[in-house]
Parts: C-alpha cells; structure tokens; sequence
C-alpha cells in the first residue's frame, strides 16, 4: 500500500515504525534551533551518542593502566578486533572467522588484491563497472602497472546500454563470459555511489568463478545498508568503510572479508605485518610470518583503538536493530521518497531519477539528476536545512537511512522541493 503524501500520513508512518525510537540514538546538526532534515547518510553517518562514552571509556582505561591497558579489562586493547568480529560478520552474512576489522577501506583493497590479483601474460584483465568509485578506479589502474600491465587494456568496464542510466545484469554476465580466457578478477561495487544500483552479486560472483577468476566486492555503499550473504554468495574477498551507513565517524576503519576456503591457507601471497602473525606466538618476536587463521591473518598493525570504540557503539545499534528490520524500513522510505519527489516535481522537469525504480535493486538512496537548474535546487535545499550531496556534474543524492530518518524527514523535504522556485 502507498503511503500517502501528507504531514498526517507521514507521522503516523512514523506512530508505526518499530525502528522509529532509535532516531533518538543520534546527534543531528542543527538548523535555525531544530534538527535538520539529514538525507547525507551515504556519504557521513550520524553520530550515534554512545560514542562519545565508548571513547571516554577507553581514554579512561589508558589513563588508569597505560601501556598494560593492551591486556586489562573487559575489552583489552590486544583483542579489540574480536569485539567487532561477531557483529560485522552478521552484518555482511559471513562467518566469523572470515571477517576482520582492520585499516581503512582503499588499504584493505589493495592489500586483498596482492592476495586475488596474481596475473598472468595469460590472464591479467580486471572487469568492474564504469564510474566506479575514483579510488577503485585510482586502485585498479595502480594495481595493474604495477604488474606491468597497460590499464587500457588491462582494465574492462562495463558501461551502460546507451540512453540508459544502470547497468542490466545481462550484459555484466555476458561480458565476463566473454573475457573469460584472459579473466583474472572481476571486482564490483555492491551499491554504485553515484545512481544508487544494487548491483546482483551472488550472479556476479558464480560467473567470475565459472570464468576462472577471482571475485571481489567493494560495499562501501552496501554495508549496513542493504542485507547481504558473502558467504554464500561465494565471493573470495570485499572490503568496506563505516563511515557511511554504519555511522562510525570519519575515517573510520574498514572492514575486511576472506572466504573461508582462502582464509586458512597460509601459502596465499599477502603483505604481512606483526599483528598478522599468530597472536600465541606474536610476542617471541622471531622471523618468520605465521599468518593468524581467517581473515585476522591479514592484519598488519595494532588497533585503533579509539575509532574501533566509535565503530562498536554503532555495530550495537545495528544488532539491536538487525538488518532485515532495517531493510524492511528502508524499502518503505526510499519509496516514499520517490513518490514525494515525483509530486514535488509537479511536471516541472527539475530533475530526472537515475536509481533503479525497482526496490529491490536499489538501497536507501535516490540520485537526481538534474539540468543547469540542479545547483540552485541544491543550494536552496542546502539554505533551508537540507544536508544532502551534490555529485558532479549535476547529480543531488539523498540517503532516507532507516535508523534515524523519519518519513516526516521526507515530507518535510518534498514541501522544500516544491517552494523552491528554480
């Protein structure tokens, strides 16, 4: 049933939204003395508000027990990366063991393609999709000269079918069956930054491997937005950020995945680093690398300890919350959002919807795009209390996350559209 485009329809959404209580988790900028309407998600979570006592907490701990805090206490600075583990893994469908926290995104992708990009004069091309994300992009071009290989024959991207704005599933699985002989990775974006597609990974992932090659997933956009299954789904590494959906404050640390198939097999290349190393064995301090079983065995340095605190006060909202709720939310949002948008418009051509129409092949984002009057749009919005992202060249992106936008926030949003005057 549509949700009807009214104040009254939209509260009482929200009267009935079993998620509706945790908006009052997060801090919101301000904006003339009131919340502001905050649709940046995708690009800067929330703060939730046990951060501020998760970094108090362990700024505590240092200032009581210094350098042994790395082995005192409930949550010892020396396994810190286990008290993420569970939760992260339930987050992106995986085992425990084949998920780490460690770094931040773009090191954690470079560190997995030493492991999953090992060409060959034979097999050397990389498939991912065009307008990707500039640091895959920047990624994959490094990644291959490095190798000594040519980027524009190296790299292949899939583009759009003229005239259309996403990619068709088709034409990915057509293409990787059609570079199969010279196939080495097939690296995807789980949700595209700039139209908001979410992209089928399990089919993605089954034809890279029936290529012969390996499959890796970039989730910044996906992770703790859209309800995933790496495991099963069968994808040898991903890697993803918590400072968007996952609110873990900025530059926040990145998360990791190998496949249990890979991730006890201690002859695969990798760069080693000391927290690597077998922690039962780390402190004899001898040569040799011993890689850590599952995914921890790609670690390199200690924790950062203060943005992992940050990063576990907002896994403990998402269990709380738990993502099929979230997801369940997030459908009903992003399509009302759509309506208010549409009626907003008022036949007045400001902007035209690039995201998939189809629910479940989108997250919570919807991307306009718009003509030479999208700038004033933004800007107006922006005036009038709108946090949203303008994407070059005329793109405005608005992310209705279910943890703390209300279906009052879209309301409000559509009467701003409608009174602006570009």
């Amino acid at each position: 049933m549509q949700l009807p485009n009214t104040l009254e329809g939209a509260r009482q959404a929200d009267q009935a939204d079993p998620l509706h209580h945790f908006r009052n988790q997060f801090l919101f900028p301000q904006h003339n003395g009131s919340d502001c309407l905050y649709f940046c998600g995708n690009s800067l979570g929330l703060q939730p508000k046990g951060v501020r006592p998760a970094l108090l907490h362990e700024l505590d701990h240092w200032a009581e027990h210094g350098v042994e805090g790395h082995f005192r206490g409930e949550m010892p600075w020396m396994h810190y990366h286990r008290f993420l583990t569970e939760a992260a893994a339930r987050l992106v469908g995986a085992l425990p063991e084949e998920v780490v926290v460690m770094n931040t995104l773009t090191v954690n992708l470079h560190l997995m393609m030493v492991s999953f990009y090992r060409p060959t004069p034979g097999r050397y091309k990389i498939i991912m999709e065009a307008g990707a994300f500039p640091s895959d992009q920047y990624a994959m071009e490094s990644q291959v000269r490095w190798h000594g290989f040519d980027p524009e024959t190296a790299i292949v991207e899939i583009a759009p079918r003229p005239g259309e704005d996403t990619l068709r599933t088709e034409d990915i699985l057509q293409i990787i069956e059609k570079e199969a002989d010279t196939l080495a990775l097939v690296m995807f974006g789980g949700v595209n930054y700039y139209t908001g597609q979410f992209y089928d990974l399990e089919k993605i992932a089954a034809a890279g491997h029936r290529a012969g090659a390996f499959v890796g997933f970039d989730l910044a956009h996906a992770a703790g937005n859209v309800p995933m299954q790496l495991h099963d789904w069968g994808a040898d590494f991903a890697v993803w950020c918590s400072y968007k959906y996952l609110n873990s404050g900025p530059g926040g640390p990145s998360g990791a995945f190998v496949h249990q198939r890979h991730a006890h097999n201690p002859q695969l290349p990798r760069f080693a680093g000391w927290w690597g190393h077998d922690e039962n064995e780390r402190f004899q301090m001898k040569k040799g690398f011993k890689p850590m079983p599952g995914a921890a065995g790609w670690q390199l340095s200690n924790a950062q300890i203060f943005s992992f605190a940050a990063h576990k006060a907002s896994l403990d909202l998402f269990d709380q919350a738990g993502m099929q709720a979230l997801r369940t939310k997030s459908l009903q949002l992003t399509a009302f959002l759509e309506k208010v948008l549409m009626d907003a418009d008022g036949g007045r051509n400001l902007f035209r919807i690039i995201t998939p129409r189809d629910p479940e092949a989108r997250g919570c984002q919807i991307s306009m795009l718009t003509d030479d009057r999208g700038k004033v749009l933004f800007e107006y919005l922006s005036e009038n209390g709108v946090l949203a992202d303008w994407r070059e060249p005329n793109v405005i992106r608005l992310a209705p996350v279910p943890l703390y936008n209300s279906f009052e926030d879209v309301w409000r949003l559509g009467t701003l559209i409608v009174s602006c005057e570009s």
